[in-house]
């Protein structure tokens, strides 16, 4: 741990006026962080097969006011992106993060920006970890070449998402994100659980988008078995 770290659970426990734990109740708590224990969740979607659950992700989200584009194959994935953008009279420029499998060369009219997101990028186009089904919830995580400035400066935000990211529960998305530690030995510094646009209700309760982040939420869903 962290000298920082430490001055802050210090300060912490000294607000408690309270010392580290120690003997049976270090034992308990450490016990309990091992096991991961499960909250409540809802059957609608633990209780459904990949393409049920695929749907219910789509229908929550699309509910949420996301929007959701379904291609068969990675190679579809950029001429998605370029549909969605000049759908919305947006000019074909991004700035993206991660996504290297995608043969994005291939449309050449789609100019992209690899690294974190600057004040004048209208786009920011992103992979997703995990998707809750439950929700309609996207979960990204924060990287070396998946920055989270992507997910929140930008006016409009692309997510590429494939089938096998769509899980049932959000304990389902911290299992995929345990097993991903353990394989890299690293933990992402951000977590981000994002269902639909930014939006407020706060002014007289009239909800307006783009409050605090993107107004438009996209999300380009690989839905083949085969996402070569």
């Amino acid at each position: 741990m962290s000298e920082a770290r430490d001055e802050i659970l210090g300060a912490i426990r000294r607000a408690l006026k309270r010392g580290p734990l120690a003997g049976a109740a270090a034992a308990e708590l450490s016990e309990r962080l091992a096991r991961h224990p499960r909250n409540l969740i809802p059957a609608r979607a633990t209780a459904l097969d990949d393409e049920s659950r695929i749907d219910l992700f789509v229908r929550m989200a699309e509910e949420a006011d996301a929007t959701v584009a379904r291609v068969d194959n990675l190679a579809a994935v950029p001429a998605a992106v370029a549909q969605y953008l000049a759908g919305q009279n947006l000019a074909p420029e991004a700035a993206i993060g991660g996504l290297d499998d995608i043969p994005w060369g291939e449309t050449p009219l789609l100019l992209l920006k690899r690294g974190p997101a600057a004040p004048e990028d209208a786009v920011g186009l992103a992979p997703a970890f995990a998707a809750i089904a439950e929700s309609g919830t996207l979960m990204l995580v924060s990287g070396k070449d998946t920055p989270t400035s992507l997910n929140f400066l930008p006016d409009t935000h692309i997510v590429v998402l494939r089938r096998e990211e769509v899980v049932a529960s959000y304990e389902d998305g911290f299992d995929r994100l345990r097993a991903a530690a353990a394989e890299t030995g690293e933990w992402p510094r951000t977590i981000n659980f994002i269902t639909g646009p930014s939006r407020t209700g706060d002014i007289e309760q009239k909800i307006e988008l783009g409050a605090h982040g993107p107004r438009r939420l996209h999300i380009v869903l690989v839905a083949g078995r085969e996402n070569g």
